[in-house]
């Protein structure tokens, strides 16, 4: 009878990879969390307000997620006035996005946020180790399927 290694779970890339980033990501969402932001809402904002995204399906796009996903949080974030939305004119099925006056100040505020977060992680590397990171992460990345719903 043959038998098989134990997994490794610990040793496991995929572990490390998902344990290392949801400690980045839960750091900066406990941050922008004081914000009244999540991380959806953050990308949201960072789609309308540095990429000049105006459509649902665009910004859906951009972020990696359901159309279905970002129509709920345009609703919310209307509500909570970080954007406006208008209804199209020639077509009342097209819906456009505009970043508010504040949800502009929050865009500023939480991309603050999203650098020092970055710089805290990779201040524990050095210089040369920050640089063989990232070459080694996007190794692992080339020729993969970069659309990922619900990421």
């Amino acid at each position: 009878m043959q038998t098989t290694a134990n997994y490794n779970l610990h040793e496991a890339l995929g572990y490390q990879l998902s344990m290392t980033a949801r400690i980045v990501e839960k750091r900066f969402e406990d941050r922008i969390k004081r914000l009244g932001l999540t991380r959806l809402y953050w990308c949201i904002l960072l789609a309308c307000n540095f990429e000049n995204l105006t459509y649902p399906s665009d910004i859906a796009r951009f972020i990696g997620v359901d159309r279905t996903a970002i129509s709920r949080a345009l609703k919310q974030m209307e509500a909570n006035g970080f954007i406006e939305r208008e209804t199209g004119q020639s077509d009342r099925r097209t819906t456009t996005v505009k970043i508010t006056k504040h949800g502009a100040e929050l865009t500023e505020k939480s991309a603050e946020i999203a650098r020092e977060n970055s710089a805290y992680f990779l201040g524990k590397l050095g210089e040369e180790d920050c640089t063989e990171l990232k070459h080694l992460l996007l190794k692992l990345r080339t020729g993969e399927k970069r659309d990922l719903p619900g990421l």
